[in-house]
């Protein structure tokens, strides 16, 4: 099998590529099942904190390949092995460790709903997005229709999932779509800066601010207060609390170790 991901690791960062460039990174079964593969792998590697989601080549991703993916619709969470993680947080098991997506040139489709299923997004200021679904008589069922409303509003959002018009980086940074906007050379510096700050924060209370927001999207703002006392109560008797205090005091930097 071709390897559709490419993985390394930059201290507490751990890179995923997409790479199957020869045809414009169109996200086939073989790439969906090892990109799952890979986000699972960082998920239970201890050593990792941050990913960083980028594309080999000239565009980030042409989306779905139709032809591949469709006679295997009815089986989508089969997508996602046991040890993997649902990229799109919609089938399969959610992540707790944050992703930043690092997006160039153009992004179509199920590219647009990996960002909205991310953490954070910079985009480069070539980059370009098409939620062309309705233009194949479908809609985007990698959770973009709530996503899309969720965070840019019903109007916005209908403007272009029911038009497949593009949006150029700058109008996807009003809209909310990414949060971030540099030039291509700087892309990956921006992303991994981004990454590394958050991975040298504390573990244990990156992954409680994840799952507390999380909650309050999915369950509502009552679901996650009524978590919010026996959580910070926990993550009070950690030794990265006292490291934190303890750092704060010496007048020193703190070194979190997720325990």
């Amino acid at each position: 099998m071709s390897n559709f991901i490419t993985e390394e690791t930059e201290g507490f960062v751990r890179k995923i590529g997409l790479n199957r460039p020869e045809k414009r990174n169109a996200m086939n079964i073989a790439l969906i099942e090892q990109l799952s593969g890979a986000l699972g792998r960082a998920e239970a590697d201890e050593n990792v904190r941050v990913c960083v989601l980028f594309a080999h080549g000239t565009v980030f991703t042409a989306g779905l390949d139709l032809m591949d993916v469709f006679p295997r619709l009815g089986d989508a969470r089969t997508l996602f092995s046991a040890a993997g993680i649902d990229p799109w947080a919609t089938h399969g098991p959610a992540r707790t460790k944050p992703l930043i997506i690092a997006v160039h040139g153009k992004c179509l489709t199920l590219g647009i709903e990996l960002m909205l299923a991310a953490d954070i997004t910079v985009a480069s200021e070539d980059a370009t997005f098409e939620q062309i679904e309705i233009d194949r008589g479908i809609f985007p069922f990698g959770g973009g229709t709530a996503r899309w409303v969720r965070t840019m509003g019903w109007g916005n959002a209908m403007q272009y999932l029911l038009t497949g018009d593009a949006l150029d980086a700058r109008e996807a940074h009003r809209l909310g779509l990414v949060q971030r906007v540099v030039s291509r050379e700087a892309l990956m510096e921006t992303a991994m800066g981004l990454a590394a700050r958050i991975a040298s924060k504390p573990p244990l209370a990156i992954k409680a601010t994840i799952e507390s927001a999380r909650t309050a999207v999915l369950e509502g703002e009552r679901a996650a207060a009524e978590k919010l006392l026996p959580a910070i109560q926990q993550l009070a008797t950690t030794e990265d609390v006292q490291e934190a205090l303890s750092a704060h005091f010496e007048r020193r930097p703190a070194t979190f170790r997720g325990r």
